[in-house]
């Protein structure tokens, strides 16, 4: 039997678990805290943080692969674990280009792949020698200034607001991503971020957003799911509609950067990628993340082969399955924490559960607090037909955010 150890042990890993017993295969889970929900379904358990080496090192010793439920891990430190023949899938040299946003993007558009205008940007805080008053300067690699004022023209004229901050390492579910009107509240942000480095891309108007799922075996091959829509309130994940009402190029297209990224980076495993799509047809790569993504929740009920299948098929090198949706059209809502509370919130799930057709997933977390992921439904339809998606999107909303 094949052992796969998962560093990570959140919702993520735990959906990973109905696959691995159907697919026959052990999951070891590295994870800082005996309630973190993929506990539930692990074989063996290692508690501890996930950018904890050493323990990735035990790890090793109790599993065949290890694979990645999050990326918040400490590249330098895994890379010793891989030349003593510890076996990372997705391998480290595909992680390296991705897990800093800005190394990301400019992965990207290297690679030729449509990307907002972008510059790495970070304040430092330096004395002044002769009054010996601490001044904010910039320095970005991209734009080639080692030591400048945020208000110099130089500078001032790369800068059109609105414009979008973003952390470089560790933000998700909007975390670390701030949109910001002028330069004012821009020099407030890298004064309050102790010299932080940040990625500072121009603001998209978009039309609309969308994420597509992609997996990549061992041996080369690539499927791709169905392109979808993603809806976002307050940059969280809302919603997800598959598939995506969109013209045939433009999926083409996605289907082509899916292909160019993960052949690119030879990746193992399933890679989310997030898009925009403008008002006048065009497609603009956001961000890539490296496993597993909210955007494909959707294939748990509504595909062939749900992305976490598919990612531990790609990982344990298994032949890919099929991609491809079961129904017509599926939505998927997310089910947001709104409040500080340990109750599981059963009533409103069990309503929610007499939806047609409908799926809940309940991460079993222990607390809630506002935007935390606590699980998702999914609903599948009969046709392609936005209206009586949004609909019943709403009638869930209703029933989970009522008081």
């Amino acid at each position: 039997m094949v052992r796969i150890g998962v560093i990570g042990g959140g919702q993520l890993a735990w959906m990973m678990g109905s696959a691995a017993k159907k697919l026959g295969i052990e999951l070891v889970v590295q994870t800082p805290s005996p309630y973190d929900p993929a506990v539930a379904i692990a074989h063996e358990t290692i508690f501890a943080p996930v950018n904890d080496a050493a323990a990735t090192k035990v790890l090793a010793t109790k599993c065949d692969i290890i694979t990645f439920e999050n990326e918040f891990v400490d590249i330098e430190a895994l890379s010793i674990l891989a030349e003593q023949g510890v076996c990372f899938r997705p391998p480290l040299q595909a992680l390296v280009p991705v897990l800093d946003k800005y190394h990301q993007r400019c992965y990207l558009r290297d690679l030729g792949l449509p990307v907002p205008h972008f510059f790495d940007i970070k304040g430092i805080w330096r004395q002044d020698s002769p009054t010996e008053n601490k001044q904010l300067t910039i320095e970005s690699q991209e734009l080639g200034i080692e030591s400048e004022n945020l208000h110099n023209y130089s500078l001032q004229s790369k800068l059109k607001f609105p414009i979008v901050l973003k952390t470089r390492r560790h933000g998700y579910d909007g975390q670390g991503t701030f949109v910001i009107q002028d330069i004012q509240t821009l020099q407030q942000k890298l004064e309050s971020a102790n010299n932080l480095a940040f990625l500072l891309e121009e603001f998209i108007p978009f039309e609309r957003e969308l994420a597509v799922i992609a997996a990549r075996s061992v041996d080369g091959k690539v499927v791709i799911y169905p392109i979808v829509e993603t809806q976002q309130e307050e940059q969280v994940c809302r919603r997800v509609i598959a598939p995506a009402k969109i013209p045939s190029h433009i999926q083409k297209e996605i289907e082509n950067i899916s292909h160019t990224l993960l052949n690119s980076l030879k990746t193992v495993g399933v890679f989310g990628i997030e898009l925009f799509l403008s008002a006048d047809d065009k497609v603009l790569v956001n961000e890539i993340a490296p496993r597993t993504h909210n955007s494909g929740h959707f294939s748990l009920d509504a595909c062939e082969t749900s992305q976490f299948e598919q990612h531990l098929r790609a990982v344990s090198g298994l032949p890919l399955g099929n991609p491809n949706l079961t129904c017509p059209c599926a939505i998927m809502i997310n089910l947001l924490g709104y409040e500080i509370s340990t109750d599981d919130y059963i009533t409103k799930r069990q309503k929610i559960k007499q939806i047609p057709r409908s799926y809940v997933h309940w991460y079993g977390k222990t607390e809630s607090r506002p935007g935390r992921k606590l699980g998702h439904v999914t609903v599948l339809l009969n046709d392609q037909n936005p209206d009586e998606a949004m609909a019943i999107a709403r009638n869930i909303e209703n029933i989970w955010y009522a008081n």
